[in-house]
């Protein structure tokens, strides 16, 4: 018979044990205060990670921890000159004169060091294998390849494709790290993703704007949402205007208010120099413009072209 006594000594070497190791939630407390004083990769916040995952090497809250501090570790910023008032889909931080009166526009840009944000990416691998229903944790993967791609995001394209695909195989029940998430919450989520892609205004980065938005499309086939996006698509960037239109009007016809849908009829048709089909969109953006000086300006033009 196994002996179940166990001396006093060994007894309260035991308690003083459990009693002096560190919770996960004091980890989690000291790492807070830690990086609220001096970011995420300052000073002794890799030290509070290490003993953090030397009591509890699974611990999705340190992992993330290791995530922020390698890919803060990772990005050096310097400050460029280029060519055009808009630079990856920015404004230029400083706007100067050069010799010859031209305007030269200096730009912020990010850096990275490759075998750092290699480690971040382990970390956000790592979780997202123990926890892989937390959506949070796959768009912060997501948002940080988009960074360190620039101009051509094949990367962050690919990773938000798969996880469209997965999603509508799979549908897992999404969580955050606060709260648990339903479709619309997803939905959003592409669509923030969609809007960067096209605010970047790079010839990849308007692809994998197409791309998204039809993939989309394809799961959900009455989202007006993705309908503007593939009408702006060949309204700005294929400039195919009677493609553009069929989607705008079906935006259009599913909600007679929408706004985005009006507002870029009225443009395009003004950019066709149509005044047909301004007199077809004008009304429309009178009606529903929550912008009172925009509708009086669109009434105005309307008025003007009906007394021709």
């Amino acid at each position: 018979m196994r002996r179940l006594i166990i001396s006093a000594l060994a007894a309260g070497l035991m308690t003083f044990s459990a009693l002096a190791q560190t919770t996960a939630a004091e980890h989690r407390q000291k790492y807070d205060n830690q990086v609220k004083k001096v970011g995420y990769d300052g000073p002794g916040v890799e030290i509070i990670l290490d003993r953090w995952e030397a009591d509890f090497p699974e611990d999705l809250d340190m992992l993330y921890g290791r995530f922020n501090l390698y890919l803060a570790k990772s990005i050096s910023t310097r400050v460029v000159e280029k060519e055009g008032a808009r630079y990856l889909g920015a404004k230029p931080i400083l706007t100067l004169k050069d010799s010859l009166g031209r305007d030269v526009y200096y730009y912020q840009e990010n850096d990275f060091d490759d075998e750092y944000f290699a480690l971040s990416e382990q970390a956000i691998d790592k979780a997202i294998r123990l926890a892989p229903d937390r959506l949070d944790l796959r768009f912060n993967k997501a948002t940080a390849l988009f960074s360190y791609e620039k101009e051509s995001p094949d990367m962050a394209t690919s990773l938000l494709s798969s996880l469209i695909d997965y999603n509508y195989a799979v549908q897992p029940e999404w969580k955050s790290a606060s709260a648990s998430l339903d479709d619309d919450d997803f939905e959003q989520g592409i669509q923030d993703f969609c809007a960067s892609f096209y605010a970047l205004a790079t010839p990849a980065s308007y692809e994998s704007f197409r791309m998204l938005s039809e993939k989309m499309l394809k799961y959900l086939p009455k989202s007006t949402v993705f309908m503007n996006n593939l009408g702006s698509y060949n309204f700005v960037v294929k400039q195919d205007y009677k493609a553009a239109r069929k989607y705008y009007d079906k935006v259009i016809k599913m909600e007679p208010g929408n706004y985005n849908a009006i507002k870029n009829s009225v443009l395009m048709a003004r950019r066709q120099k149509s005044v047909k089909l301004e007199k077809k969109y004008l009304p429309l953006l009178v009606k529903i413009s929550p912008d009172e000086n925009e509708r009086m300006a669109a009434k105005a033009r309307l008025d003007a072209l009906n007394s021709k």
